[in-house]
Formats: structure tokens, C-alpha cells, sequence
């Protein structure tokens, strides 16, 4: 993989990927904020924020406006906040580059905030959270990180409260924008047609030159105490349960870990031939959606399971589920299973950056999140060197008894499964 990688000036980090056979581009700004930096006042605020961004800026004045303009150029965008990071994103023909360029540059640096906007926006925000509340497959994960991390950042729902969203004024948003959106908190990154040494680098230069340099406000460190919870029971009545079970995994700077880590996922519920997969949906019929992954973050990860099946089936799938991971951990996996697990993640790392979002997102994060970008061949190599006892170690861990907690929805009373999880 081809780019090109400056920091400019001010400390933006500034990523150039030409790609090959392709008239699209995407431009994605990435900023190092989102639900891990915020307070339990301010829980929320980061995608409040993020939802500002489009209602007017000193340019483009009137909500609505940039939309327009990013309309008639037929392009894809939008924008998301996460647990560490908050990003905007235009996908279009690699000839309206300056265009998108010019929108996503005045959002970030210009908008007007203004209280009459953030007021209509409420609405908005207080809908996509209770539509949020009312999806069981969406709510199991709030769910989940709250009872992995408890009451700190980590655990909190990104999307924050309707008492948070009620209450924040004007200046909350400012100040927050002030604090995280600063040159050196941000990574830009175009891929797509382009000349890694030419108008594109230069264009971002004069486009985000301008931004306000100095030193984001740092969070707070995660509190790693014991958790006394392992058993989350939420009493929603719903067509079917829908569950998680996994424990705590490895950080994205834990290579030696992480990496057998993912593909224990992929062998546990990637894909199809997946155990979880075969012995939950092929075999017993218990579940349309099943699937294991890990997720890492900065200072933390998780391996977790979910599916959604019957209310009479569901302790029997839970029981299921560990059954099949304690085999793995007394058992390990076969040779097959690691190296169709490899070629899996070389495939499907294949199909995935043939698309400009795709390589822009995977070297944005990596920036962003990490400090470096590894090609994808540096990535691919290390997996390759994945042993069946690196996947022996990290699943005697992650599968540990005192380990595993479990997160349920559905109409279901904690006591009924007190003594679901081997102690």
C-alpha cells in the first residue's frame, strides 16, 4: 500500500493514499475525542457536538446548506463519534475533492454553535436515543461495557442521557470544541485518485493550516479495580433474548495478545464454520444471529459472544456457549481452524481495501488511535506468525471461569439466573 504521511505546521497529521483503478476519493478527518473524555455532566457532549457541526457555519450560514452543496455532487457522508474518536467523512468523485475539502474544513473550524440550532437539535438527538433504547441489538452493548468497566467513562453509553441532552447550554459546547478539535488532535486522511505528491497534500495544507494548535485535554486514566458485577439483567419485554458473554481482552498496543486475540474471535464466530456458529445455529437450531469478536481500545479490550434466541432457550445457550469455549481452553483448536482463520482476515483485509473509505478509515484509525500506520503486509505478516499456543494462551484467559460475565435483555428476572456463571 502506497502513501504518504506529514505532519504539518501546527501538528496535524495528514495521510495521502493514491489508489489504483478508482475515480472515487474519500476524505476523513478523524479527532482524538469521544465518550472516554468526557465527565458523567458532560456524557454526551462529544456526539451533541458532532451533530452541530452541520447546522451552520460562518461560510455556509443556514442549516442545511452544506448538505445541499455535498448533494449536488452526488457524494456519501456523514459522521460518528465513538468511545475515542469522532469522525467526518465525504465520499464523491476524486474531481470534487476541493469541494469536500472546503465543506468539512469551515464545519470543523467554523461553526456558529448557534443556541437556536443546538434547541431544534435536541430532538433529533433525544429520538436517536430512545430509538437506541428500543433496539435490544443495540442496547445489549451499552449494556455489556457498563458492566465490564462500571460507573467511569468506559462504561457509559456514548450517546450520554436525556437528562445530559436536556441540559447542555452553548457554552458547553464551545468549551468542548475548544479543548479536543486543536490541529494536533486530528489526523486528515484522503484516499482514493490522487497524487501523493502533489495538490492534494497542498490543498489540506492551506485547507486546515489554520486550525488552533496547543494540547488536548487528556482524560481520565481507566480504573481497572475489580468489578463487582459479573451478571447484567435487563427486564424488557422483546420477541426474543438477545445475551452477551466474554470478559476482559487485550489493548491495541498488546500485538503479542491482540492479534491470537482476533483470530480466537474468528475461530469462535466469524464466519459460518465458526464453532459458536455450528454448534449454536447449525446443529440445534437455537439462533438466527450468532458471532464472537474483540474489540480493542486504547487502554483496554474484550473478548465477547452475542445471540438472540428464544426466552426458553436461554439458559441453555449460555450453557452452551461455555461449554464450547472451555473446550478451547482445554483443548485448544486444531491446525485447520488457525491457518482457515488466517486466510479468513488475508481475504477479507483484501476485498475490504478496495474501497477508498475502507484504506481511509484503516490508516486514519491507526494514526489516530496507535501513533503509526502498518501496511497491511506488515499486519498480515505478524498474523501469519500467530501459533496455535498464542491462541492456547490468550483463550486460557479470556475464557478463565472468573472471567466471563454475561449481559442479558428480554423479559427476564436477575434472580432467575443468579447461578448462571462458574465461579
Amino acid at each position: 500500500m502506497e502513501f504518504k504521511r506529514e505532519t504539518l505546521a501546527n501538528g496535524m497529521r495528514v495521510i495521502v493514499a493514491p489508489m489504483q483503478g478508482t475515480r472515487a476519493m474519500t476524505l476523513l478527518v478523524l479527532i482524538g475525542t469521544g465518550s472516554k473524555y468526557e465527565s458523567r455532566k458532560t456524557n454526551g457532549l462529544a456526539h451533541f457536538l458532532e451533530h452541530m457541526f452541520f447546522k451552520g457555519t460562518k461560510t455556509y450560514p443556514k442549516p442545511g446548506m452544506i448538505s445541499k452543496k455535498l448533494d449536488m455532487l452526488g457524494a456519501e457522508y456523514n459522521a460518528f463519534t465513538s468511545a475515542e474518536e469522532t469522525g467526518y467523512w465525504v465520499k464523491a468523485d476524486a474531481a470534487h475533492f476541493p469541494a469536500a475539502l472546503a465543506f468539512v474544513a469551515d464545519m470543523l473550524q467554523n461553526p456558529l454553535l448557534k443556541k437556536e440550532e443546538i434547541e431544534k437539535e435536541r430532538g433529533p438527538v433525544i429520538e436517536e436515543l430512545k430509538r437506541c433504547n428500543d433496539t435490544p441489538t443495540t442496547l445489549i452493548w451499552e449494556h455489556w461495557e457498563e458492566l465490564l468497566y462500571g460507573d467511569q467513562p468506559a462504561g457509559w453509553p456514548t450517546i450520554g442521557n436525556e437528562e445530559n441532552i436536556r441540559r447542555f447550554s452553548r457554552e458547553d459546547f464551545l468549551r468542548y470544541w475548544r479543548e479536543h478539535y486543536l490541529a494536533s488532535n486530528a489526523v486528515v486522511v484522503m484516499a482514493g485518485n490522487a497524487n501523493v505528491n502533489g495538490a492534494a497534500l497542498q490543498a489540506i495544507e492551506r485547507a486546515f493550516g489554520g486550525m488552533p494548535r496547543g494540547n488536548p485535554k487528556k482524560r481520565e486514566p481507566l480504573k481497572k479495580e475489580k468489578e463487582k458485577e459479573r451478571l447484567r439483567v435487563h427486564y424488557k419485554e422483546t420477541e426474543q433474548s438477545h445475551f452477551t458473554i466474554g470478559g476482559h481482552g487485550f489493548s491495541l498496543a498488546d500485538d503479542t495478545d491482540r492479534l491470537p486475540a482476533e483470530l480466537l474471535a474468528i475461530i469462535m464466530g466469524g464466519y459460518m464454520s465458526s464453532r459458536l456458529w455450528q454448534a449454536v445455529r447449525e446443529k440445534r437450531g437455537l439462533a438466527y444471529t450468532v458471532y464472537a469478536t474483540h474489540q480493542a481500545y486504547t487502554d483496554a479490550g474484550y473478548f465477547v459472544a452475542y445471540a438472540g434466541v428464544p426466552h426458553s432457550q436461554l439458559t441453555r445457550t449460555i450453557k452452551l456457549m461455555m461449554s464450547e469455549f472451555e473446550r478451547v481452553r482445554e483443548k485448544g483448536i486444531t491446525r485447520e481452524e488457525l491457518t482457515r482463520a488466517k486466510e479468513n482476515v488475508r481475504g477479507k483485509m483484501a476485498i475490504a481495501l478496495e474501497s477508498s473509505d475502507e484504506v481511509a478509515s484503516f490508516l486514519g484509525a491507526q494514526e489516530l488511535l496507535r501513533g503509526r500506520v502498518e501496511t497491511p503486509e506488515d499486519i498480515l505478516a505478524k498474523i501469519e506468525r500467530v501459533t496455535h499456543y498464542d491462541i492456547m494462551r490468550v483463550a486460557k484467559y479470556c475464557f478463565a471461569p472468573e472471567n466471563l460475565r454475561v449481559a442479558i435483555i428480554g423479559p427476564h428476572k436477575k434472580e432467575s439466573y443468579a447461578s448462571i456463571l462458574p465461579h
